[in-house]
């Protein structure tokens, strides 16, 4: 990468709001999001909102592809990659006393008994707890579900429990727990991690510190659905199906024969999967 294009990619992100617009496409890798969602995401007004997108555009850190009417925004992975590079070892000289890793990659996820796995939603009252359950009992003996999330003080959904005694997974000490409990030293270490949080929620799901694989299986939260009671359970059992759907699909994974990138790739292409959405 050349300094005029480093220098312009840094000046771009070198704004508060840009950057924020940026983490957040960041962290929704693969699949992006559309202008509404951003700006729900971020609390941003569309026509402030449309010049940092066309800034970051411009700089080549993202890229909009039309469906229909709307814009559909990505980070341009490509691009991202060649500017660290640059400052790794362009800038430093690769020297690892100056730009050490930031964190040693893991032995592959692949490699372990059994992995363990994070769902985090908001307020981890009923999408990661239907993943949680659903992982539990689809996955056996080869996974170790967990669920938290970002709020605190909530309770599972009444709603949610309903769906899960329905399809026949046991709900006895299932409880909402905030991500906090799975940072400590002692907690378990994830080899995945899932936010099934909806960015045009406006949600705030943070990335996982480490690196475990992610995935992000953005779903509209049914705690938020109006109506009668029979309409608001349709909701729920809806949002149980499209994650029954994404989870039964990771548990086929052939991980014995995946290294980690071609892993993660697999995973990106679950949440890519419109077969995998609420019907």
């Amino acid at each position: 990468m050349e300094l005029k294009t480093a220098s312009h990619a840094l000046s771009i992100l070198g704004h508060e709001n840009r950057l924020a617009v940026f983490r957040l496409l960041i962290r929704l890798a693969p699949s992006g999001a559309r202008p509404t969602e951003i700006a729900e995401a971020l609390a941003m007004k569309q026509n402030t909102l449309s010049h940092y997108l066309a800034d970051l555009e411009g700089a080549g850190l993202i890229a909009a592809t039309r469906s229909g009417r709307s814009l559909h925004y990505t980070v341009q992975m490509g691009q991202v990659s060649g500017l660290l590079d640059y400052l790794v070892n362009d800038c430093c000289r690769g020297r690892p006393d100056l730009c050490p890793p930031a964190l040693p990659f893991q032995e592959p996820a692949m490699s372990r008994p059994a992995f363990n796995v994070l769902f985090i939603c908001s307020g981890n009252s009923a999408r990661s707890i239907f993943a949680e359950s659903l992982l539990r009992d689809l996955g056996g003996d080869k996974f170790n579900a967990y669920s938290a999330g970002t709020n605190t003080g909530t309770s599972p959904n009444p709603f949610a429990m309903e769906v899960l005694k329905r399809n026949g997974h046991s709900i006895d000490g299932l409880h909402s727990k905030h991500t906090s409990a799975y940072q400590t030293p002692d907690a378990p270490v994830m080899d995945f991690v899932f936010t099934v949080c909806d960015t045009a929620a406006a949600e705030e799901c943070p990335p996982w510190p480490g690196q475990p694989i992610t995935g992000h299986w953005g779903l509209p939260d049914p705690v938020k659905a109006t109506g009668t009671d029979a309409e608001k359970a349709l909701v729920f059992a809806q949002t149980y199906g499209a994650l029954r759907r994404r989870i039964a699909a990771f548990t086929a994974l052939p991980f014995a024969q995946l290294d980690r990138i071609t892993l993660q790739s697999r995973v990106d292409d679950l949440a890519r999967d419109p077969a995998n959405s609420p019907s």
